[in-house]
This record gives structure tokens, C-alpha cells and sequence, in this order.
């Protein structure tokens, strides 16, 4: 009898203890934070706030310009990345942050914490000596967003954990970008040789690339800066050079100081295709996410994969420009006639649809294209189920702003001629670009990323 009354109430006493600790977990439970509604929010705080950033002949050299804007980019996610891997079981191989934090800690405030305080770093570290009327602006503008993020998590335990793992995974990146060749000198050598560039645009004005120092910063996920050297332009007395210069000679001409056999609707999309690459991807992406339901992880990943495949791409695509320094099509054109082929001709005033002041080869445009849509393609194939939308923020393009495509493949092949339509470059500085880009995304891929642990 006594050892039953000693048995029920060694149960009472265990059901009673298990009663408490369950309404104890019940009271204290981790928010449940596992889909990407604060990746992909900040994700667009992020490129909003990056693309934004002015400077003279907007956007300029504050950091806004396409290259400056995907390094920046680059850093946003690979810390948002960090700190989400940090949290999750799904763990993947880190990016910087070799250090873990609950399981339990809120999504939220980590993607919050390690977005905003890689984006006050970027606003904050630009030199004085650069203008930036609206500096003050962004991070007031910061500041409000992280606290109203920050506001909308009920204080706990996990929200601290959460910031702990954003704060860790911020000040990784933040160190690991200390004197990285951002703002550095720039990478150009004049050389007034046939076939070298001439920073003079069509106009007669001296052309300012605003971020001339991207092909020397330091890379993110290559081994060094031109890693993915691209093979170079044909040599000028070639065919292949000759079939270059005649067609965009052909087909570039800004229709009014030079004629062009270009169509209306090429013509559309060569202006349409001027938007930012770093604004148009991340979008598109977060299109994706969203219609595919990608947890926060897969999410953090796919944008850290995506932004820093990108940053590399740009950087050797910047070094590429600077190491060849080959001349644009429209200073080609006007001087064939110092280039010793006979196949091209030359006409001194041939003036471009659009121009860039800058060096021809490779193109920075697809070289972003082609790492972001890489990465896309490794998430989502091809052709994703629904497509994808891009709009253009090119001031009166000549058609809908909007446009739908099928496959990324498609959008790519477009680019390629739309460059050439605009005559902005000549088809081997595009292809090279392509090839360059996916190099960089696979590289990425191959080497980083990788999942361990339990899944």
C-alpha cells in the first residue's frame, strides 16, 4: 500500500511539473518566423536605399552608379545571410559569421538588425569629400524603418537573441570591408594608341565614369579581382573586329544625327534595358520567393548567392574595362580609319543612341545580368513556372514601362542586342560579359554555400 501511494504520487508530482513547463513553454514560445516576409522587406529597403544614393549626374559617385550599387548590395546580404544561417537549423556553410546563436532567436530582428546596420555603415563611410546632399536623409530615413521593425516583434528573449545574431553578422561584414578599395583611385591609364579609350563623349564634353575604382576592390568570393579575366577584344585589323564595328555602326546610330536601320520596338528596348541590373534582379527575385513560398533560410541564401555572385561579377568587370581599355563603338566609328582595317570605314560623326563614360569591354550590364540570372536559374530553372516581371525606370522609353518574360534566358539573349541597338558596345563585349557572369555565379556556387549539419 504504501509503495502504490508512493508511485501515485510520484505521477501526480510529474504530471503536475509537465502541466507547468508546458504552460511555461506556451507563454514563452519562440515566434514563429520561418517565411521571408523580413528578408525580401529589407532586401528593398536595401536596393531602395543603395540605388538611391546620389551624387553628381545621378546616380553618382556617392555609390549609386550600377557597379558601387551591387558591391553595396553584396554586403547588405551576405550579413543578412549570416545572421539568418546563425539561427536556423537548415544551416548552410556561413559567409563570414563562424558562430552560432539559438535556433529560437526572431528572424525578424536579425534580418533587421544586420540590414540596417550594413546600410548605415554604407551611408555613413562615404568620404566627406564626395557630395551627398541627402546623407542626413537616408539614415534618418534608416533609423525610422529599423525602429518600426524592431517595434513590431514583442519584446522577448528570442527578439535579443535575434539582434545578437544581426549585430554579429553585420560587424563581420563590416570588418571583413575595411579598406577594401572602395573610393580608391582610379583604374585608368591613358593611352591615345588606335583602339584604346578616350574618356571624351560624342559630345565633345569630358566623360567622368562615377565609380572608376570598382575593378580594385577587393572581391568577396574570387580569389582575386580579375580572376575571370574575359579573353579580350579581336584584334583590330580582324573580321571579327570588322563585323563588330559594322553592325553597330548599322544598327546603333541615335536616329537623328545619324541614320540607324534599327526598328521602333528595337529601339524601345534598347532604351527600356537602361534600368539598373542591381533594382530589376533583386526584384525579379523577390517575385520568385514570394510565389514559391521560400522560408526565410532558402531565401537569405538565394539573395546572398545571387548579390555576391553579382559584386565579384562587377568587380572583375570593372578590371576587364580598365585592363583592355578599349575603345567604345562610337570613337571606333569616327577613327576607322586609323584601326588598318579595310573593312570598316570611318564617319566622323556617327553619334550613339546611348553612351557611357567609360571603357567598351566587357559589358557592365550583363555581366550583372548574367551572375544574378545564373543564380536564379539554380533556384528556379530557366524558365520559372509563371514567369517574371521587369519595370523600367527609363524616362519615356517608347512603350509600357512594364514588360513579362519567360525565361531568364530570353531576358539575357535581349540584352545582348539591346546593347548593340543602343550603341553602347559591340557584340563581343556583350558575350564576354555573359561569360563572365556565369563564371562568377558558378564559381560561387561550387565553393560556398554548401549545406551542413542536420537538415
Amino acid at each position: 500500500m504504501a509503495r502504490r501511494r508512493l508511485v501515485w504520487f510520484v505521477a501526480v508530482a510529474v504530471g503536475a511539473l509537465v502541466g507547468a513547463l508546458g504552460v511555461l513553454s506556451a507563454s514563452a514560445a519562440p515566434p514563429a518566423e520561418t517565411d521571408a516576409t523580413a528578408v525580401t522587406q529589407w532586401n528593398l529597403i536595401a536596393v531602395s536605399t543603395i540605388t538611391g544614393v546620389p551624387g553628381p549626374g545621378l546616380p553618382g559617385p556617392a555609390g549609386g552608379a550600377p557597379p558601387a550599387s551591387q558591391v553595396n548590395m553584396g554586403m547588405v546580404q551576405g550579413a543578412v545571410y549570416d545572421a539568418v544561417n546563425a539561427i536556423t537549423p537548415k544551416h548552410h556553410r556561413p559567409y563570414l559569421l563562424n558562430r552560432r546563436f539559438g535556433n529560437t532567436a526572431s528572424d525578424g530582428a536579425a534580418v533587421a538588425t544586420a540590414a540596417y546596420l550594413v546600410l548605415k555603415n554604407i551611408v555613413e563611410t562615404v568620404p566627406q569629400s564626395i557630395t551627398f546632399p541627402t546623407r542626413a536623409t537616408l539614415l534618418a530615413t534608416l533609423v525610422s524603418q529599423y525602429e518600426a521593425a524592431k517595434n513590431a516583434i514583442p519584446d522577448s528573449p528570442f527578439k535579443n537573441q535575434g539582434i545578437a545574431a544581426g549585430t554579429a553578422a553585420a560587424q563581420a561584414t563590416i570588418d571583413a570591408r575595411q579598406n577594401d578599395g572602395r573610393f580608391g583611385p582610379s583604374q585608368f591609364v591613358p593611352n591615345a594608341s588606335p583602339g584604346h579609350w578616350d574618356p571624351v563623349a560624342p559630345n565633345g564634353t569630358t566623360a567622368q565614369d562615377p565609380t572608376p575604382w570598382v575593378g580594385g576592390v577587393k572581391p568577396f568570393l574570387m580569389q582575386s579581382s580579375s580572376q575571370f579575366r574575359s579573353a579580350g577584344p579581336p584584334a583590330l585589323n580582324s573580321p571579327a573586329y570588322a563585323a563588330d564595328v559594322n553592325e553597330v555602326k548599322a544598327l546603333g546610330g541615335d536616329g537623328v544625327v545619324t541614320p540607324s536601320a534599327r526598328t521602333a520596338t528595337q529601339t524601345y528596348i534598347a532604351k527600356w534595358w537602361q534600368s539598373n541590373p542591381v533594382a530589376s534582379w533583386n526584384d525579379v527575385a523577390r517575385q520568385l520567393i514570394a510565389r514559391n513560398h521560400l522560408d526565410a533560410a532558402d531565401s537569405a541564401r538565394l539573395l546572398a548567392m545571387e548579390n555576391l555572385a553579382a559584386a565579384d561579377a562587377a568587380i572583375n568587370d570593372w578590371n576587364d574595362k580598365y585592363h583592355f581599355s578599349f575603345w567604345r563603338p562610337f570613337q571606333a566609328i569616327r577613327r576607322a580609319a586609323d584601326d588598318g582595317n579595310p573593312a570598316t570605314s570611318p564617319d566622323p560623326t556617327w553619334t550613339p543612341l546611348i553612351s557611357a563614360p567609360y571603357p567598351e569591354l566587357v559589358s557592365g550590364h550583363l555581366g550583372l545580368d548574367s551572375s544574378h540570372t545564373t543564380v536564379l536559374r539554380m533556384f528556379f530553372g530557366d524558365a520559372p513556372a509563371g514567369g517574371y516581371q521587369i519595370t523600367s525606370f527609363f524616362v519615356n522609353p517608347g512603350g509600357a514601362a512594364t514588360r513579362s518574360f519567360s525565361s531568364f534566358s530570353q531576358a539575357v539573349d535581349e540584352i545582348v542586342d539591346a546593347r548593340i541597338w543602343a550603341g553602347l558596345h559591340f557584340r563581343t563585349a556583350d558575350v564576354q560579359a555573359v561569360e563572365l557572369g556565369t563564371n562568377v555565379a558558378n564559381f560561387a556556387a561550387a565553393n560556398y554555400f554548401e549545406p551542413v549539419g542536420n537538415h
